[in-house]
Order: C-alpha cells, then sequence, then structure tokens
C-alpha cells in the first residue's frame, strides 16, 4: 500500500469519525442547552419570590458540569483546552450566599450567554460534518432506485423530489442526484474533520475566559518564582561549601605557611625556601579554583562578548565535536544570556554523558515576533541514541525550570535511535 493511499484511508476515517461524532453530539447538546437554558432563566425569575434562592445553586451546578462536559469534548475529540474559570463557593455556604456568589461570578454569565449559542450555531456546526457525509448517500440512493418512491407510485404522482437543486423525477435526473452525490461527498472528504474542529474553537471563543488563562499564568509564574528561589538558595550554599571547603582552606594553609616562613627563613634558609614553593603553588592553586567559581556563577566571556562567544567557548571544552552557528544582531539582558547560557551548559552535559553522540550542533537566533519583542531561540542537536525525557531528577527538568523563570519554554524530540534536537525559547529583546 503507497503512501497516498494511506494517507487517504486514514482521512476518510477521520471523515466518518468526525461525522458519527458530531451527529452525537448535535443529538444531545440540543436538548441539554435547552433545558439547562430553560431552567436557568425560571430559576432566576423566581428568585424574588424565594423559591429560586433553593433551586437556583441546583440548576447552576448543572449548567457547569453540562459546560464542563464540553470542555472535556472539546479537549478529547477536538484538541482544543476549554479552562474553566469558576469561583470557588464555600460548601459550608448557606443558599442566599450559595445563589448570590454564583450569580456574581462572570463566569455564571458567561455560561449562559454560551446556553443560546451552542443550541444554535453549535448544534449547526455540529450536526453539519454528518450531513456532509450523511446526504450524499441520499443522492446514491435517488439513483439506485429511490426516486420511484420519492416521487409518487402507480396510482398517485407526487411531482419531482427536489435533492439539492436537482429536481428527481426519471432516471436520468436521478443519475443527476448522484452526480451531485459524488461533488458533496468529495467536498466532505476535505472539509468534514475542519468543520468538526471548527465547532470547538467557536465554542471556546464564546466559553472559554481569559480569567481562566491568567490564573493559569499566575500558577505557572508562582511555581517558576518558587523554584528559582529554591535554586538561587542552593547555588548561594554550593557557592559558600566551594569557598569554605577550596579556596578559604587553601588560604589558611598558605598563611600557615607563611607564618612558618617568618621563624625558618634565618635558621633553615632550605626549609623555608621549599616552604615558599609550597606556597607559592597554594596561592596558584586558590587563584585557579576562584577563577572557576567566578565561571560558575558568571562566566567572563559571558560578560564580555556575549551569549555567542560564550556558548562557543563552552562548545570548546566539551569532549564531542560541536558546530555552533549564532545569528544575534544584539545582546539579551544580563539574566536572560546567564539563564541560556547555564541551560546549554546542561544540554551539553546530557549530551556527552548519556547520548553516545559524537557530533552536536548549536544554533542561536532571535526571531522577531508581530506582537512583542522578540525570541531567543536556541536549538541543540547531537545524533546520538535518542530517548532524552523531561521527567523528574533529570538534567532537562531544571533546564525547563530554569527558562520558565524567564517565561520561557523547553521542547525535546528525542525518538529511539536518535537524533535528539532540544528547543530552548525565552522571550526578550536585544539590545
Amino acid at each position: 500500500m503507497t503512501t497516498t493511499e494511506t494517507k487517504s484511508g486514514s482521512r476518510a476515517r477521520g471523515m466518518v469519525l468526525a461525522a458519527l461524532r458530531g451527529l452525537g453530539l448535535a443529538l444531545v447538546l440540543l436538548p441539554g442547552a435547552v433545558l439547562c437554558f430553560t431552567l436557568s432563566l425560571v430559576s432566576i425569575a423566581l428568585i424574588p419570590i424565594g423559591v429560586g434562592i433553593v433551586t437556583t445553586p441546583w440548576v447552576l451546578t448543572g449548567v457547569r458540569a453540562f459546560a464542563n462536559w464540553r470542555r472535556v469534548i472539546a479537549a478529547e475529540w477536538g484538541g482544543v483546552r476549554i479552562p474553566p474559570a469558576y469561583r470557588p463557593i464555600p460548601k459550608d455556604a448557606n443558599p442566599w450566599s450559595r445563589t448570590f456568589g454564583m450569580l456574581r461570578d462572570p463566569a455564571t454569565w458567561r455560561d449562559l450567554r454560551w446556553l443560546p449559542f451552542d443550541m444554535t450555531v453549535g448544534f449547526t456546526t455540529a450536526l453539519l460534518p454528518a450531513v456532509l457525509v450523511l446526504y450524499p448517500l441520499e443522492g446514491f440512493a435517488l439513483a439506485a432506485g429511490l426516486w420511484r418512491t420519492m416521487t409518487g407510485g402507480p396510482y398517485v404522482e407526487y411531482g419531482p423530489y427536489w435533492y439539492g437543486f436537482v429536481p428527481v423525477s426519471d432516471q436520468t435526473s436521478a443519475f443527476g442526484a448522484a452526480a451531485l452525490g459524488a461533488v458533496l461527498l468529495v467536498l466532505a472528504h476535505r472539509f468534514t474533520v475542519p468543520l468538526f474542529h471548527l465547532h470547538f474553537r467557536l465554542t471556546r471563543a464564546v466559553l472559554a475566559s481569559n480569567q481562566g488563562q491568567l490564573a493559569e499564568r499566575v500558577r505557572v509564574l508562582t511555581e517558576t518564582r518558587r523554584d528559582a528561589v529554591d535554586t538561587s538558595a542552593a547555588e548561594l550554599r554550593r557557592i559558600e561549601r566551594d569557598l569554605h571547603d577550596g579556596a578559604q582552606a587553601r588560604l589558611v594553609a598558605m598563611g600557615m605557611d607563611l607564618g612558618t616562613i617568618e621563624m625558618l627563613v634565618e635558621k633553615d634558609p632550605d626549609q623555608a625556601k621549599k616552604l615558599l614553593a609550597h606556597a607559592r603553588k597554594s596561592s596558584a592553586d586558590a587563584l585557579a579554583e576562584l577563577r572557576d567559581l567566578v565561571r560558575g556563577i558568571h562566566p567572563p566571556v559571558l560578560a564580555e562578548r556575549g551569549l555567542g562567544d560564550a556558548v562557543r567557548a563552552l562548545a570548546l571544552r566539551i569532549p564531542v565535536a560541536t558546530e555552533v552557528t549564532v545569528e544575534l544582531p544584539g545582546r539579551a539582558e544580563a539574566p536572560v544570556e546567564s539563564a541560556a547560557y547555564f541551560a546549554v551548559s546542561e544540554v551539553l552535559t546530557n549530551a556527552v554523558k548519556h547520548s553516545g553522540a559524537d557530533r552536536i550542533w548549536i544554533d542561536l537566533h532571535h526571531a522577531t515576533q508581530k506582537a512583542g519583542d522578540g525570541m531567543l531561540r536556541v536549538t541543540v542537536t547531537d545524533n546520538g541514541k535518542g530517548g532524552a525525557v523531561i521527567g523528574a531528577g533529570s538534567g532537562l527538568a531544571g533546564v525547563e525550570r530554569r527558562l520558565g523563570t524567564f517565561d520561557g519554554v523547553l521542547a525535546v524530540s528525542s525518538p529511539a535511535g536518535g537524533p535528539t534536537m532540544v528547543t530552548m525559547e525565552i522571550p526578550c529583546a536585544l539590545s
């Protein structure tokens, strides 16, 4: 079977599935939307006489359940995510507080505005895919002989039966209906699935709330801020430990050696010279450790030459052949450059340790966006064995948290057998 035949068969199955789902959804949503809308209007209208105080919370809870069911269907069938944004209601709230708490929620009125839309436009767009697939079958049935029943019998004459714009009154016109059905079936093959997805996009346009997106955004920023604070605290502890166990210990030892040299410089010059040589080596080692520590905090080449040259220097230090391509017309802010640098460093470390690659490609460029300042995009590709995933405890999870602090994202493509492509994006402007 050729690739074209496989794609055609897959599209045909998708067309039939979209038609059946659309038909089932239309048959359920119309009575559901009408019932929810009618009960809501009646219950709210009964609030002044007290009955609605008791019934409205139950009715609106049912409306929310219906809307949430549609959100689930939109995500599973259409790949369209519609986050809910309902304000929480205390479980121990009395009927009065519960009723007016729900009525003060903008999401409640958005649901009520959506119901008339759903029972009209929503019903039509859900049913249309099924009509596109099923209506051509009627044209074929007319050509097969159904036209005789639709236009009358031996004793009764009904006149022509209209199939679309084709008047069917004999076998010839029935073949014309079949031809029209064939054209409609071709259109159905092309447009059924997009029309089905259009239903969910229209639902999202009416039912979705910017508040839900804002709440999700606040949640993500809260998590990334907490991760940033934890990471900063861990980094400070690392620096303190490195200073205490490394350079500080060497400097203390060097001070003790100098004190001994003072006592031996006249009594035992040869021993004093040996201690001087040892002190000089200790000072060189301490200086090297301090340089490594500073490089771990903020590499001098990054501050002096920018991200491109810093990544090139980083690539020279790893034992795998690495090709670096840089297209940056300017420099990002220092925190962004630092985050990108250490993210690339972590990805390269993972590639060297785990991928088994013998070649790595790094691409850095800045893409201008239609809205906003632009996007710093870094791609690291290796020809290793693949299988890299973003998971708890992995280096890539740390990279994702580091980028999230700057509203950045991480994407990993790493099929078994390779290659592995890690893409990092950080929104930023270049100076």
